[in-house]
């Protein structure tokens, strides 16, 4: 064997690895929309293109504080 046959061979390997990682990282992010803390951070995603004043806001956030 030659180092051009071991140079294919490695090349098909690692592609295949990496395409196994890119559709195992798409499957996680979409089986794991809230993060463990509750937020759903996919609500985020449109916050650039919605930025006008008059839109609403993804989250609510009150001004009075809870003193306990």
């Amino acid at each position: 064997m030659s180092i051009v046959e071991y140079q294919g061979y490695a090349y098909f390997i690692l592609t295949a690895f990496l395409v196994i990682a890119l559709y195992g990282y798409i499957y996680h992010l979409y089986t794991k929309k809230r993060s463990s803390d509750g937020i759903d951070y996919e609500e985020y995603g449109n916050i650039a293109l919605n930025d006008d004043i008059t839109d609403t806001p993804v989250s609510a956030v009150s001004d009075d504080k809870n003193k306990k």
